[in-house]
């Protein structure tokens, strides 16, 4: 095996991402069966020594990082792949760099990856201008809006299903009552459960199913498709092609091409098509969205409420959630919905367009999430799953809100950046 590269993934804070990376860095976001950063760093045999992340969430990466944070590279003389957060898929030309080499995306500017020796990594760090060779690539490899995601995901699933299923033997012989079509290859963890009355179809791409995970009778799996650890799908599901269902969910009715960033629960009948869903949302049962327009047209969409409508390139879009979002039952999604951090909807119209984080949406109107009840509901939700929120998180989660309402919740602690709340006259 080839000596594994030292590495540091740097979040360059370009780009609208949000909801997608309100609560972690763009390269932990679930761009597939895996994370970005679990991705490349299996792609690449990286060794990674620091993560650079905007110091609003600097905090909170730290708690999940292992290696140092926004910090030069000490204590090593190895030279450095550093590689932007914002590019999901591992492409050639990132392997490609020699030292000294910078690679940009020609339509942006912005910087893909840089093969640098440590030195020169610190200096650049420490917002010096190290000399370096300019490669370009034509090809759009960065996220830079929150439908993003969509873009990259087909092409991220097929990495990582191939990548997962080497890891685990396939299937030569189905478990009792299961019945298994297709010849791309099923990989069930020897401690998944698969019980009798399920069908798992890999006519059109591998099937992935992870440790500890639970596929309950009567439900369906089609490949491409990866069921994450601790997940379980219901009874009588029936989950589509392109599908990533990551850690610790439950999942029923109709999904397809949708990706579960981990924790959530659609535990109820209802149709969820090429979407992203945030950690610890809840969709109410009977929720369903729409993920075609009625003219079969491109769908347009805002990054945030206030900025410009953009056409997307993508005929078929769901909704993109944020994490801690609630829907109630009977909810409808309409195409292209972005819904922000923290939203709880419990309206019969339908949720439509861009919609601010903590909002509280009902028919009586729209008014801000009260931050005590959110936290107080969040750490609920968390603590269902034997997770205790952190300090960190709590935090993070604070300040977000301030700078969403402009309402100061009155809590301090040192280094609490407060600029924003004096901007709003708070």
């Amino acid at each position: 095996m080839t000596k594994a590269r030292k590495s540091i993934l740097f979040n360059d804070a370009k780009g609208t991402l949000s909801p997608l990376n309100d609560l972690r860095p763009a390269h932990a976001i679930r761009t597939g069966a895996m994370t970005t950063a679990e991705r490349l760093t299996h792609a690449f045999n990286l060794e990674p020594v620091g993560i650079v992340v905007p110091n609003a969430i600097k905090e909170l990466a730290a708690e999940h990082s292992g290696v140092p944070v926004n910090e030069p590279p000490a204590g090593t003389d190895d030279d450095i792949l550093m590689i932007n957060g914002r590019c999901p898929l591992p492409v050639q030309a990132i392997a490609d760099l020699k030292i000294g080499e910078v690679l940009i995306e020609k339509s942006s500017s912005d910087m893909v990856a840089v093969y640098l020796t440590s030195k020169n990594v610190a200096k650049l760090l420490s917002g010096g201008n190290p000399e370096m060779k300019t490669i370009e690539i034509d090809d759009t490899v960065l996220m830079r809006n929150p439908w993003d995601w969509k873009i990259f995901r087909d092409r991220c699933l097929s990495y990582d299903l191939q990548a997962l299923a080497v890891e685990m033997k396939k299937v030569e012989e189905p478990p009792t009552g299961v019945m298994i079509l297709g010849e791309h290859g099923v990989a069930i963890h020897p401690d998944a459960e698969v019980m009798p009355g399920v069908i798992l179809n890999s006519q059109l791409g591998p099937i992935v199913i992870e440790e500890n995970a639970t596929i309950r009778p009567g439900s369906i799996i089609t490949g491409p498709a990866y069921i994450g650890p601790g997940s379980t799908v219901l009874e009588q599901a029936n989950i589509k092609p392109n599908t990533a269902i990551g850690p610790v969910c439950k999942v029923a009715g109709e999904i397809g091409g949708t990706i579960f960033q981990g924790y959530a629960n659609k535990a109820h009948a209802g149709h969820l098509g090429d979407s992203w869903i945030g950690e610890w949302s809840n969709l109410g049962a009977g929720t369903t969205n729409s993920n075609l327009l009625n003219t079969y047209a491109e769908i347009n969409a805002r990054a945030t409420k206030d900025s410009k409508m953009q056409k997307t390139g993508q005929t078929f879009l769901g909704v993109t959630m944020g994490d801690h979002s609630k829907t109630a039952i009977g909810t409808r999604i309409m195409t292209g919905a972005i819904v922000g951090t923290g939203t709880m909807f419990a309206a019969s119209t339908p949720m439509a367009g861009t919609i601010d984080a903590f909002a509280w949406i009902t028919d009586a109107g729209e008014k801000s999430f009260r931050l005590g009840k959110f936290v107080d509901i969040s750490m609920s939700v968390m603590g269902r799953r034997g997770i205790t929120q952190s300090q960190a998180y709590s935090r993070r989660l604070t300040i977000l809100h301030e700078q969403v309402t402009g309402v100061n919740s009155g809590l301090n602690w040192p280094g609490k950046p407060m600029e924003h709340l004096a901007a709003k006259g708070d």
